[in-house]
């Protein structure tokens, strides 16, 4: 094993650094690794995140362990690019998140022991906001999040302004409103533009109702899967060839078989 400065072993942290500066070493190192930039790493980084919440979602320790330490090798992949470009390193990254927190944290970290802690953590990021110049209430809000969830936080983000409705009746009015605009719409392009209207308003409604959208369509995919799967296996092994009335009655007899399960 490789050892730091004083001799002993590194950390492990530090090995893993040292790992992936091998593996960028010019001189020797893994050409796929050596052919990566942030753009094209970026993918991965999305991926692994999602890995990490299907193990937490399947309650391993050993796979979340795992995932987690996948999911580390992205931010040290990334921090070891910058580095390689003269920007910034591992160090910086985690020294800028420390500073952060600590800077988010005043009741912790800081004077601050009473107040509102949630006002005081808007507050304060938005006067981080507010030092990167003028933004609208909109700016900030990833392009790489998920459709569902990114429509949550922009909603969420005007709603901060006032622009929002005063209850649920609003968007569950507007739900219906869209669903005949994607009906009465007479092109491609405008079913196109009215489906994502409709996708968008059926968020905002989940919202008001309190209603994680991104987390309920998730459970919502975990559902219909494992209900196929039980079709699946009630026909042998495959739906092919099953007349439409065959199949919706495997569809309904899992249905029947969860609820007798659930008591």
């Amino acid at each position: 094993m490789p050892q730091d400065a004083t001799g002993s072993p590194p950390s492990p942290i530090g090995r893993l650094r040292a790992v992936m500066r091998r593996l960028r070493d010019l001189d020797g190192g893994c050409e796929w690794d050596l052919a990566q930039d942030f753009a094209t790493i970026a993918p991965y980084t999305i991926e692994e995140a999602y890995e990490v919440a299907d193990a937490i979602a399947g309650g391993d320790p050993a796979a979340i362990c795992d995932e987690l330490g996948d999911l580390l090798l992205q931010v040290v992949f990334h921090s070891q690019i910058a580095a390689d470009k003269g920007l910034f390193d591992f160090d910086d990254v985690a020294t800028a998140i420390a500073d952060k927190m600590e800077r988010r944290h005043p009741h912790i970290f800081g004077d601050a022991r009473t107040g509102d802690v949630r006002q005081q953590w808007e507050q304060i990021k938005a006067a981080e906001r507010a030092a990167d110049g003028p933004r609208g209430a909109l700016d900030g809000v990833a392009l790489s999040l998920p459709a569902l969830l990114r429509a949550q936080k922009l909603q969420a983000r005007a709603a901060r302004v006032g622009f929002d409705w005063p209850d649920a009746e609003g968007p569950r009015a507007k739900i219906a409103e869209e669903l005949a605009e994607v009906m009465a719409a007479d092109s491609d392009a405008a079913r196109f533009e009215e489906v994502g209207d409709l996708l968008f308003a059926a968020v905002n409604y989940a919202r008001h109702l309190g209603i994680d959208a991104e987390e309920a369509l998730r459970a919502a995919n975990a559902k219909f899967q494992h209900r196929f799967a039980a079709m699946e296996s009630r026909a042998g092994g495959s739906l092919n060839g099953l007349s439409p009335d065959a199949q919706e009655a495997h569809w309904i007899a899992v249905k029947v078989a969860e609820r007798s399960e659930s008591g």
